[in-house]
C-alpha cells in the first residue's frame, strides 16, 4: 500500500482551499445571499452563506466517511484518481464559468425575517442539491485529503478547515457586496463566476500536468 504522509498544516491549508472552492461559485444560494445582502442587510446575507456552508460541510462529511471504505483502493490508484479528479474540477469550471446565475434571481421579499429563517431556508436550498458529493469527490481526490494515515482528530481539523473556508468566503462576499452596493448588479454577479471558473478550470489543467509529472502541487 502506498503510505501518503499528511501534515495538521496539510489539512489546513486543503481544508481551507476546498471550502472555499465549494463556496465560492454563486448558484441559487449565492445569489440570494447577494440579494439578501442587498435588500436586507450584510449579516443577512452572511446568514444565508452559514446555512448553506452547514449543509456542504455535511456533504462533505458523507462523502468523506464513504470514500474511507475504499482507503486500499485509493492508495493503489492514487494517480489515477488524481487524474479523475482534476478532470471533474475542469468540468465544473467550465460548467462555472458558462453558466448564467442571474436566472436565479427572483422578486425581493418584503419582509426581512429572522436570522434563523434565512439560516434555514439557505441549508434547505443547498440540501436539496445531492449533487455537490460530486464535486466533494474530485476535490477531495484531486487534495488528496482522505487518506488512512489521518487519525480522528485530524479528521476533525480537516473538516473544520473546510467549515473555515466556506465561512470566510462568505463573510468576504457579503462584506464586497455590502460595500459596492450602490455600483453592484446583475453583471457584477456573472463576472464572479467568469472569474471563479476561469480559475478552477486552470488550476485543473495546472494539476493534471503535475500529476503527469509525478510531481506534488497542493
Amino acid at each position: 500500500m502506498l503510505a501518503i504522509e499528511v501534515t495538521i498544516l496539510d489539512l489546513l491549508v486543503k481544508g481551507f482551499i476546498i471550502g472555499v472552492v465549494v463556496s465560492a461559485p454563486l448558484g441559487p444560494v449565492g445569489v440570494l445571499c447577494i440579494q439578501r445582502t442587498l435588500n436586507k442587510g450584510r449579516w443577512y446575507g452572511f446568514v444565508t452563506g452559514l446555512g448553506a456552508s452547514v449543509s456542504d460541510i455535511a456533504y462533505a462529511l458523507l462523502t468523506g466517511y464513504g470514500m474511507s471504505f475504499i482507503f486500499d483502493f485509493i492508495s493503489t490508484n492514487m494517480f489515477y484518481l488524481q487524474l479523475l479528479g482534476s478532470v471533474m474540477l475542469f468540468a465544473f469550471g467550465v460548467y462555472t464559468f458558462r453558466s448564467n446565475p442571474v436566472r436565479a434571481l427572483r422578486p425581493a421579499s418584503s419582509s426581512t425575517g429572522t436570522y434563523l429563517h434565512n439560516f434555514v431556508t439557505a441549508f434547505a436550498v443547498t440540501l436539496s442539491n445531492p449533487l455537490i458529493i460530486f464535486l466533494f469527490i474530485g476535490l477531495f481526490a484531486r487534495f488528496t485529503f482522505v487518506t488512512p494515515q489521518i487519525h480522528i482528530y485530524e479528521q476533525v481539523i480537516g473538516y473544520l478547515s473546510i467549515a473555515l473556508g466556506a465561512f470566510t468566503w462568505w463573510f468576504c462576499i457579503t462584506f464586497f457586496v455590502s460595500k459596492l452596493r450602490t455600483r453592484f448588479n446583475v453583471r457584477g454577479i456573472w463576472m464572479i463566476n467568469r472569474v471563479i471558473g476561469g480559475v478552477v478550470m486552470l488550476l485543473s489543467v495546472i494539476g493534471v500536468i503535475f500529476t503527469l509529472l509525478g510531481k506534488a502541487l497542493y
